[in-house]
């Protein structure tokens, strides 16, 4: 029964020894390994083997980047303020013998290192400057870190301030800066929307204005310009008419000149004729005595001589006699008819002013000829 007993115990020493003499490291972990209370080595991840009863693992350290949230911390800026600001850092184990070594407790000496790292940095900037330098408060507070936890095998990788909380009154201040600042960016936008749409009404109106006179100008420069053509066309009728009524009264004096001489009219003749216009002389409105002229005794005298026999051939004037026989005479060839109505114009459609273009008018000069003098006009044509 006792060898039982001692065969048990020496099992159970046995066991005992094994657990103690081997030890597994998971990943991204170190242990610290003392022998008989001095440092003796770190072991790496893995299974390593221990001197039981002589060597064992002081501390299990992570290898990861950690992230550690400290609480708010008052600290006084430069303008006197309070102010209440969260940190968060980041920071990674690079020497777990000095992370176990070289502090009791890192975790508290990087909380009061951050603690005083950022007052002294604050404490250098009011509240405006700390609630908009971050990046810089940021930026100090990882290097002053960095530099100091070295020596506790600590690498600190990033710092960031969470939150800045200043004082109510001082946050109900700045809420009123804040809405007095949006209520002037208002104002000063709706003004100077008010002056961009008062600018373009104006351009607009000085844009209508402007097409508008442009538009008239045009129409009286077109409407000038139909008048003046209407006019030369009219003068044109006008000179043309002119011309064949000219034509037609030289050849119609032409023609009785013409026939007054081919007829040979002799003194009663003459005479005739003569008493004839007295009567139209005489009948003006205006005419309230009339004289007789001297020469109308004579004209009756010559008359009376061709009335019966006596001086000359005897022959009354009232004696319509036969035309001797022979034949007939021709017909003068001086007087021809066929062009009397002739305007000697061109066609209308041929004529400058039917070409006349109205998009060029303010580019074109004259485009008819010029108007021949009055002398022109009058002028019959030669024959």
């Amino acid at each position: 029964m006792a060898a039982l007993i001692a065969l048990a115990v020496i099992a159970l020493f046995v066991i005992v020894v094994l657990i103690k003499s081997v030890t597994i490291v998971p990943q991204a972990q170190a242990k610290v390994v003392e022998r008989l209370g001095r440092y003796s080595r770190t072991l790496s991840p893995g299974l390593a083997l221990l001197v039981p009863f002589v060597d064992r693992v002081r501390a299990t350290i992570d290898l990861r980047e950690q992230v550690i949230s400290f609480p708010p911390q008052p600290v006084i800026t430069a303008d006197n303020l309070q102010v209440g600001i969260d940190t968060v850092v980041y920071f990674q184990v690079t020497e777990p013998r000095l992370a176990v070594y070289g502090i009791a407790n890192y975790i508290t000496g990087m909380e009061q290192l951050t603690t005083t790292t950022l007052r002294n940095v604050v404490g250098g900037l009011n509240l405006e400057g700390a609630l908009t330098g971050r990046d810089g408060i940021n930026s100090q507070l990882r290097t002053v870190l960095d530099g100091t936890t070295g020596p506790w095998g600590l690498r600190v990788a990033r710092v960031e301030i969470k939150a800045i909380d200043p004082p109510p009154s001082i946050q109900d201040s700045m809420e009123k800066q804040m809405r007095a600042d949006r209520d002037k960016r208002a104002v000063i936008l709706t003004a100077e929307g008010a002056r961009q749409s008062s600018i373009t009404t104006a351009e607009g109106q000085k844009a209508a204005q402007i097409l508008s006179a442009e538009g008239q100008k045009q129409a009286v420069i077109l409407q000038a310009e139909a008048e003046r053509q209407s006019r030369i066309l009219r003068a044109e009728g006008e000179r043309a008419a002119l011309f064949l009524q000219a034509q037609g009264q030289a050849k119609s004096i032409e023609t009785v000149f013409k026939a007054i001489h081919d007829g040979k009219p002799d003194q009663g003749l003459l005479a005739y004729q003569y008493l004839q216009t007295l009567p139209k002389i005489a009948q003006g409105d205006a005419n309230k005595m009339w004289i007789v002229p001297s020469e109308f005794s004579k004209a009756l005298e010559g008359l009376s001589r061709l009335g019966g026999p006596g001086e000359g051939d005897g022959r009354s004037w009232l004696d319509v006699g036969t035309p001797p026989a022979g034949p007939p005479s021709a017909p003068d060839p001086s007087l021809d008819t066929a062009s009397w109505f002739d305007s000697n114009l061109p066609p209308a459609a041929d004529q400058p002013e039917a070409k006349i273009s109205l998009s060029s008018i303010a580019d074109q000069g004259p485009l008819l000829p010029p108007v021949p003098p009055i002398s022109d006009l009058t002028d019959p044509p030669q024959q």
